[in-house]
């Protein structure tokens, strides 16, 4: 089975700090193929121009993928943009799309600490 990483779980697997996850975020990490969405890249991106990361997407990206086999999610896009018009819940067009890339790949689980995701996509765990 897979599971989508939220961008903080990601950077925080990055960063050696597994200590922040749940035992069920841990429980769902080592259990399962785990995928990013492209969206969690850009995210990246944006944060790192923001100077709230300090390494570049493409080096972080590449850490998970060697260190924690994850992947970059190829489910195609106009599936996964249908599903976000439908995530009316919040703004964040961060948000949106990688709750969307989740729903679209059959209702897959998504690992967030993100209270208003877990609230409103019944996949979300933590």
């Amino acid at each position: 089975m897979s599971a989508y990483l939220d961008t903080h779980v990601a950077v925080w697997l990055h960063d050696g700090l597994v200590a922040r996850l749940s035992a069920e975020a841990k429980r769902q990490i080592e259990g399962n193929d785990l995928l990013i969405s492209p969206m969690v890249l850009l995210e990246f991106q944006y944060l790192y121009e923001r100077r709230r990361l300090g390494v570049e997407p493409i080096p972080l990206y590449s850490y998970l993928k060697t260190t924690f086999g994850v992947d970059l999610c190829s489910f195609p896009f106009p599936a996964v943009a249908v599903e976000a018009l439908s995530v009316g819940w919040t703004n964040d067009p961060f948000d949106r799309i990688i709750v969307g890339h989740a729903k679209a790949n059959r209702e897959a689980i998504l690992i967030t600490a993100d209270t208003l995701i877990r609230q409103n996509y019944p996949a979300a765990v933590w």
